[in-house]
């Protein structure tokens, strides 16, 4: 790698050639503030808060797109470069809603931040502000374009990472604003639901669907039996919301927090990602077997499968027919264990903790609701249920752990690593190799499909057969993937797409980080290891070895692919409208 030298605020560095002068005071330690800049995703150098001098240039520069060259001297400080960005965010501020105190970002908010550290009394600039209407019509999520500050983070990683594109920059000058096209709502437009720009906005201008009051309804409600499920991503990503360590393992706390707000019961999504392997790893056996339509292509992801409604919808029947695991519980739980418990289904309200967004929506699908109720009742993020944890001032971090309950219990590692990306693959393939090999395989740990390469591939010898399997996760890595498969250019007997960019642990529901944490640490590889620390702690490794689920088959199901099971935990998908004319 060719190395320059330069210097900065005095102190002579050396650093890659290809890095510009934001990374390069990164590497020394020098901080510079930004506000629109988020790396690999947002490098525009729009907002100018970045600005520094470079000797022998005219004017300030943006320190975030200016390259490093050999001998650069820079200066990071000084009263012009402290004026320039105090008047650059004053301006910022005069048009912007500054009801803080209501916001669901404060304290969180990198604008809120800059203000702090730039030491921003007043603002000396006071001219007409934006009225904007809110359009909070998705079920997912909410857009104010009053507080946006125009950093194009959310359109970046729209267009350009998941390459779905349903937001841009639309008018001019003061008017201009961040909007779906003709202003129409995101539940207006192929909006994936994903909720990726809520993760990357820096200000509270994108949020999800708060649905924690219906939650709190329900508690209070005495005639309801309120269950709680929580997907394998939550655990390991909470613990952010109370100050601790990204990749920070909070399982048991996290059950005692449910328990202590007033839920019946605390299952684990995880029993139902196992319910899903040995339904989904059926269906790939049939199909291969049978000459079925291949590559089988996993549901989990609702953002994922909202997608292929829209743009691929010739993929359709490449779909596993399985629900997402927590919507396969909440059948569960309003059949079978509302049979065991000689409960009425009718009082069963169910909350999934989820890491996603799309979940949301998902949950209000019709085609999911097979006892004659919805599966799901209410999906709340992570960052909901730590909302509703400091509410009630629960000491989080000070919690003794619990277990998560009975009849559903613990569940096996396979269905942990559901969280990561290529985790419904390695758990599919634990339970696929047994099945086909007709032994208990002992390596199981198929680490080809782990990582955060956008798009993986693998050849696994299992029983004879050479199965060929590719991970995505992100949109725009499953648009290169499908593009592939359609073009006969790869062939494949198993697919596994994430909506997400490195799957459910970084889902558009987890706990929000600045751009100081999020572009130089890697979230996602972070959260992963705990997932597979997990895994690695539990006995049971594998779907079909999780007795609760044995039991469940043997007591209601009968078999995998039973009637049953295709009344309770299959469905179906529908092709869906792209940008409908403006009338």
């Amino acid at each position: 790698m060719e190395m320059v030298n330069i210097t900065i605020d005095g102190k002579k560095i050396q650093v890659p050639k290809g890095y510009s002068v934001l990374e390069a005071a990164k590497s020394a330690n020098i901080s510079i503030p930004t506000l629109c800049f988020l790396k690999d995703v947002n490098e525009i150098g729009a907002c100018r808060m970045c600005v520094v001098e470079i000797q022998g240039a005219r004017s300030l520069q943006a320190a975030c797109v200016y390259p490093v060259s050999e001998g650069l001297v820079v200066r990071t400080q000084s009263p012009a470069i402290r004026e320039a960005r105090k008047v650059t965010l004053e301006l910022i501020l005069s048009n912007h809603d500054r009801n803080c105190l209501t916001c669901v970002r404060s304290r969180n908010c990198e604008l809120q931040k800059l203000a702090e550290e730039l030491n921003v009394k007043d603002i000396r600039f006071q001219g007409e502000t934006h009225k904007k209407p809110l359009d909070n019509f998705s079920p997912s999520i909410v857009r104010d374009p009053n507080k946006c500050v125009l950093c194009r983070r959310c359109v970046s990683m729209c267009k350009n990472i998941q390459q779905v594109a349903v937001i841009d920059t639309v008018e001019r000058g003061f008017d201009t604003i961040v909007s779906p096209v003709f202003n129409m709502s995101l539940n207006e437009v192929p909006c994936t639901m994903c909720g990726q720009c809520i993760n990357v906005c820096p200000v509270g201008a994108l949020r999800e669907k708060d649905d924690t009051e219906k939650v709190w309804d329900a508690l209070a409600n005495e005639d309801l039996h309120v269950i709680a499920q929580t997907a394998p991503a939550v655990r390991v990503a909470l613990g952010e919301e109370f100050g601790m360590p990204i990749g920070t393992r909070v399982t048991g706390k996290m059950v005692t927090a449910l328990k202590l707000l007033g839920f019946d019961k605390v299952f684990d999504t995880d029993t139902a990602a196992d319910l899903t392997i040995m339904e989904e790893g059926t269906e790939l056996i049939q199909r291969i077997k049978n000459g079925g339509k291949l590559p089988l292509i996993t549901s989990c992801s609702p953002g994922w499968i909202k997608f292929c409604e829209h743009f691929y919808p010739e993929f359709l029947d490449n779909l596993s027919t399985c629900k997402s695991p927590h919507e396969m519980f909440g059948a569960v739980l309003k059949s079978y264990y509302a049979e065991k418990m000689g409960i009425d289904p009718s009082k069963i309200f169910v909350v999934s903790i989820m890491p996603c967004t799309a979940k949301k929506f998902e949950a209000q699908r019709p085609e999911l609701s097979s006892t004659g109720y919805p599966d799901v009742d209410v999906v709340l993020t992570t960052r909901e249920l730590a909302r509703m944890i400091r509410e009630i001032g629960i000491d989080f971090k000070n919690l003794p752990d619990s277990q998560f309950d009975d009849p559903m219990g613990e569940a096996s590692g396979a269905g942990v690593i559901f969280g990561a990306t290529g985790g419904v693959m390695e758990a599919a393939l634990r339970t696929v190799a047994d099945i086909l090999t007709g032994k208990d395989n002992k390596d199981i740990e198929y680490t080809e499909v782990r990582g955060t390469e956008g798009i993986k591939e693998a050849q696994i010898e299992l029983g004879g057969l050479t199965l060929k399997a590719a991970v995505a996760h992100g949109l725009g890595n499953a648009r290169k993937l499908l593009d592939r498969i359609k073009a006969g250019e790869a062939d494949y007997h198993f697919v596994e797409i994430m909506a997400c960019p490195g799957g459910c642990v970084n889902g558009g529901g987890q706990p929000i980080q600045p751009s100081e944490v999020r572009s130089w640490i890697d979230l996602k590889a972070e959260r992963a290891k705990a997932i597979y620390e997990e895994d690695r702690t539990l006995p049971v490794r594998k779907s079909h070895e999780n007795e609760r689920v044995m039991k469940l088959y043997e007591e209601y199901f009968g078999e995998p692919g039973s009637h049953k099971a295709h009344e309770l935990l299959h469905t179906h998908y529908t092709p869906r409208e792209n940008y409908p004319e403006k009338g």
